[in-house]
């Protein structure tokens, strides 16, 4: 636990750094002034607004290190996301923002008859997975290139869609989370893990966490209801969402 102020101010460090790693894309929505909202940008945001928050900045390629730090699973306590997601092994699950695949990882040996998509709008994370796809010898992880508004998943064609600590830093929010709605099959979830607002002793910068009231807020623009919020984790919710 004494190790958090130190992890934190290296979060912090990364998430300014990223934000200018952040790869452009092509053929992006055009912001509509029912939707977003653009103001000035405050330290740790990018000035654009969507339900009354500010969007966050990005984390780049270049917090890769901090993504697969050894005391991640012991801090976050990945071992018990792992079991709240309840995963059948013949799910479908597009890991997005995926990263280095940490958790992509720690998903895959239990989806025998299943896969991750493992999806990242940057090349340099698109390799790490690659990487990590090769050195594992794995076989039902498929890193899939997306944008800032697209995951680029098929339609119908997801059991689960988990978000880990990515959600807030999307620059289209409502454009992406359209999509990986559509992409769930029939009874399909959505899974959202963001550090509690409504903690204010998570070490984290308030716009890189999320309340559960903003995030149903959110979500019921798509279409989406909170069907179980679980808090059993140290410092993040793990809030699931359906049609």
């Amino acid at each position: 636990m004494h190790r958090i102020p130190v992890l934190f101010f290296a979060l912090l460090f990364v998430c300014c750094r990223g934000a200018s790693q952040q790869q452009p894309t092509t053929s992006l929505p055009t912001d509509s002034t029912t939707v977003y909202r653009m103001g000035s940008a405050s330290r740790d945001g990018i000035g654009k607004f969507y339900q009354g928050r500010e969007i966050a900045q990005v984390m780049g390629h270049l917090g890769a290190s901090w993504l697969e730090r050894p005391e991640r699973e012991q801090e976050e306590r990945t071992d018990l996301l792992l079991k709240a997601l309840s995963l059948k092994p013949t799910d479908v699950v597009a890991d997005i923002g995926a990263g280095t695949g940490f958790f992509t990882f720690l998903m895959a040996p239990k989806l025998t008859q299943g896969k991750v998509l493992a999806v990242d709008i940057q090349p340099e994370m698109i390799e790490y997975l690659n990487a990590g796809k090769a050195k594992r010898k794995v076989t039902n992880v498929q890193p899939v290139l997306g944008t800032e508004s697209d995951p680029k998943l098929s339609a119908s064609s997801i059991d689960m869609a988990i978000l880990i600590d990515a959600y807030h830093e999307f620059s289209y929010p409502r454009e992406m989370m359209a999509h990986i709605a559509s992409a769930l099959k029939p009874g399909g979830r959505i899974v959202l893990v963001e550090y509690r607002a409504e903690d204010p002793n998570v070490p984290i910068k308030e716009l890189h966490k999320l309340s559960v009231k903003q995030a149903s807020t959110e979500m019921k623009a798509i279409g989406l209801k909170l069907l179980k919020n679980d808090d059993r984790l140290p410092q993040q919710h793990i809030m699931f969402f359906g049609k």
